[in-house]
């Protein structure tokens, strides 16, 4: 292999996909997902690729995939839940699934992935949220999920440092299915164009990737 290697969580849509297939240009890609069928048509459609099936929230099938892997450059975790409505009317189960997929997940994959990612002096990359920054009424667990995966970041930044880059990216509303969900249960009329395209996102994880070995670019914001 002489292409560096690069693992994308939650890349068979939206904003994973877009990434998946900006670093395929460049990288092998490991294409994560859930659905074997979904992943393998990603998988299929790069010049350099291979499946990454697992639930991420199943610690014990995580660390089966990830003993597989023997070297990786880039750690992208765009695999994520979100979470509409007041605190008043959540659920403790909504609150721990949130939580389970955004700040839980990418941790324990993180952790797991560690050692080759030290050794190969790489770059993880959370692809956060606004809501990660500022949060609104209606947001309060997805809000939390985020500001959470903020300072997972920072921490892992400060730990790794001179050794692992670590990345936040932080984009506004993106023209995903998250939009469609979110402009329905607020009775308003979807446009993909009102918002940003998966791709300039995609070009956000680019600009962090090609930077110079000793440069870190350690928050972006993208709107």
């Amino acid at each position: 292999m002489t292409r560096p290697v690069a693992l994308v969580t939650g890349a068979s849509r939206g904003i994973g996909l877009a990434i998946a297939r900006e670093l395929g240009s460049t990288h092998h890609v490991l294409v994560g997902g859930r659905d074997a069928t979904a992943v393998h048509e990603v998988v299929d459609a790069l010049p350099s690729a291979a499946p990454f099936v697992a639930d991420v929230t199943d610690e014990a099938a995580l660390t089966a995939r990830c003993a597989e892997i023997d070297r990786l450059d880039v750690l992208v975790h765009s695999a994520g839940q979100v979470a509409f409505g007041p605190l008043a009317e959540s659920s403790t189960a909504q609150w721990r699934a949130v939580l389970e997929l955004n700040v839980i997940a990418p941790t324990t994959l993180t952790r797991l992935l560690l050692p080759g990612l030290r050794a190969s002096r790489g770059l993880v990359i959370f692809v956060n949220s606004g809501a990660g920054l500022q949060t609104w009424a209606g947001f309060s667990a997805y809000s939390a999920s985020k500001y959470a995966l903020t300072a997972l970041a920072d921490a892992l930044r400060a730990e790794e440092r001179g050794t692992v880059r670590v990345t936040s990216l932080h984009p506004g509303r993106v023209a995903t299915d998250m939009q469609v969900e979110l402009s329905a249960l607020q009775g308003r009329p979807y446009r993909a164009a009102d918002y940003l395209d998966p791709a300039e996102v995609a070009r956000a994880v680019r600009l962090a990737v090609e930077l110079a070995p000793g440069a870190s670019a350690e928050s972006i914001r993208l709107s």
